[in-house]
């Protein structure tokens, strides 16, 4: 692999080379090497597009050299390693100087196309911005980044990528709940690339401190620009220029929380310290890809009094930090304020336009319905419905659908049964988990024309509780279909084109569990399996397990 690390040669660094906990100032980054565990790594799995992406061979990655360099146990050649320093909002109180506490970055990788990647090891010791930490992490917490980021990539979402999971052979201890029970865990490092790491929190720290260390906010922006914004330099230079780059940072977030919100996404920790100059998906910690629908889900435990972050408030939690982003910039003098809140209203803008955009298309539409799909999302709530599998559910039914071939309808397609329906009318004996009226509850669904595929994405006790639904989901598809056949969309290109915007596969927390564990045990070929699938989220796969959907 063939380095050239700007970060490093075009911006001030710590003039303190010791790697120990302090204060950093003047600089925007200190040199510090990885820590040996004095273990023996080993791999756990690894990205072959991403191996590509670095113009490596993917054999490489099954050298034991591999596992060594990539748990931070050997030097990499050409390297010249890093922790970024920078500060940001949590939960919405200014934190100060944070930094990257568990993450130290290779350097900068070329390919043979010109793409720049940095290469960042998480989990390879301690830095100077490691606070209280170990500076390690564990594989239950690598596992997740590394199918969260390869998985996110096949599903069109903007996001950092993952080249390796490795196991350090060591254990670290970790409270899971924080609920004081502490235990140890295996130890590992995931590999994280991406063209770069600079967040929000890197413009806000210097500005936070102000005096001189100001200056590094337009040294920054200047290297972004010149980097990873290179279209801009056609802009003229100063602030008209610093203005686009405002403007297009708030873009990007606006559409990367469109997809977020299409998907069911949700981060979990949208920290201004955990937003991405590029607009990225970055730092997956405890995310979550919805299962029922649910406005106010998270999957951060730490979030569950006021939900800031969560699904319902994600979009105004980003607007927020662009916002935190805008007044750094404002405040170093790089841009006015009446441009920077010009520039601000493009986040609403791109944002809706994108989430609108994708939900026509998960609905089989070529322009927007509001009503109707807010209606559906009415139901959806009501029934408990999950989320993916209702989407992909619509992306089966036909526009015209005769009553006999209702219970069927999803014959040949896959029909998933990780939803709470159950195909009752097909099956050989009564499923001992549904109750009596449950199960009248599916017959009178399917009785009603509620396709099979759709039943199974409902939740049977709350059709079985408020029978009411079944009669709501039954005219809200009439409507939908009316408005399909207003199209007039040939079914098989309409099918097509939802089911590009409706996945099938996506990773689940507990099918991450049960990858998780298998690996614990030594048994890798879960998450294997699992990235696999996740390559192609879109694809029925029909020979794949019905527990991955």
């Amino acid at each position: 692999m063939k380095f050239d690390n700007t970060f490093v040669r075009e911006l001030p660094g710590d003039k303190v080379q010791t790697n120990q906990l302090r204060q950093v100032e003047d600089a925007l980054y200190s040199s510090v090497q990885p820590t040996p565990t004095g273990t023996e790594p080993y791999l756990v799995a690894y990205s072959k597009e991403v191996a590509e992406l670095l113009d490596l061979d993917p054999s490489e990655c099954e050298r034991p050299e591999f596992a060594l360099v990539m748990s931070g146990s050997a030097p990499l050649l050409g390297s010249q390693p890093y922790a970024q320093c920078y500060g940001g909002h949590q939960f919405g109180q200014w934190a100060g100087q944070l930094g990257d506490g568990r993450a130290i970055t290779l350097g900068e990788v070329v390919n043979s196309k010109g793409q720049r990647w940095e290469l960042q090891l998480k989990g390879a010791g301690k830095t100077p911005y490691s606070r209280m930490a170990d500076g390690r992490a564990v594989m239950r917490s690598s596992i997740r980044e590394f199918i969260a980021s390869e998985a996110m990539e096949a599903l069109g979402v903007p996001t950092t990528r993952a080249l390796c999971c490795v196991g350090t052979g060591d254990g670290v201890y970790r409270d899971m709940f924080y609920n004081g029970n502490v235990k140890m865990e295996p130890g590992a490092v995931v590999c994280r690339v991406a063209p770069s790491f600079v967040r929000f929190g890197t413009f806000q720290l210097p500005v936070s401190r102000g005096g001189l260390q100001t200056d590094l906010v337009k040294l920054l922006v200047n290297y972004i620009i010149k980097h990873h914004y290179s279209h801009l330099l056609e802009v003229p230079e100063g602030n008209t220029r610093y203005v686009a780059f405002l403007k297009e940072v708030v873009e990007r977030t606006g559409r990367l929380a469109g997809l977020w919100q299409a998907l069911g996404f949700v981060h979990g920790v949208l920290n201004t310290d955990n937003m991405s100059i590029l607009g990225l998906t970055i730092d997956y910690g405890p995310y979550g890809f919805m299962d029922a629908f649910d406005p106010l889900f998270t999957p951060n435990l730490t979030d569950f009094g006021g939900r800031r972050y969560a699904y319902r408030n994600q979009p105004e939690a980003c607007q927020w930090n662009c916002v935190m982003l805008a007044n750094a910039l404002f405040s170093a003098g790089v841009v006015e304020k009446e441009e920077a809140e010009q520039a601000l209203t493009r986040y609403a803008e791109e944002m809706m336009e994108c989430y609108n955009g994708r939900m026509a298309a998960k609905l089989g539409l070529k322009t927007p319905d509001q009503p109707l799909l807010q209606e559906l999302l009415t139901l959806m709530v009501q029934s408990k419905a999950d989320f993916t599998n209702t989407f992909r559910a619509l992306a089966h039914i036909p526009t015209t659908l005769e009553r006999s071939n209702i219970s069927s309808s999803a014959a040949g397609n896959g029909s998933s049964s990780s939803g709470k329906g159950v195909a009752l009318l097909e099956a050989a004996q009564p499923l001992d988990s549904t109750t009596a009226g449950e199960r009248a509850a599916a017959e009178a669904a399917l009785a009603a024309g509620i396709p099979q595929r759709l039943l199974d994405a409902l939740a049977l006790d709350s059709l079985a509780a408020e029978p009411s639904l079944i009669d709501s989901w039954s005219a809200w598809l009439r409507v939908w279909r009316g408005r399909l056949a207003e199209e007039s969309v040939p079914d098989k290109e309409r099918m097509q084109r939802q089911q590009q915007a409706s996945p099938k596969f996506v990773p689940r927390n507990h099918l991450l569990q049960y990858a998780i564990e298998a690996a614990e045990a030594g048994d890798f070929s879960e998450v294997n399996a699992l990235l696999d699938i996740c390559r192609r989220p879109y694809d029925e796969q029909p020979d794949v397990d019905s527990k991955y959907s």
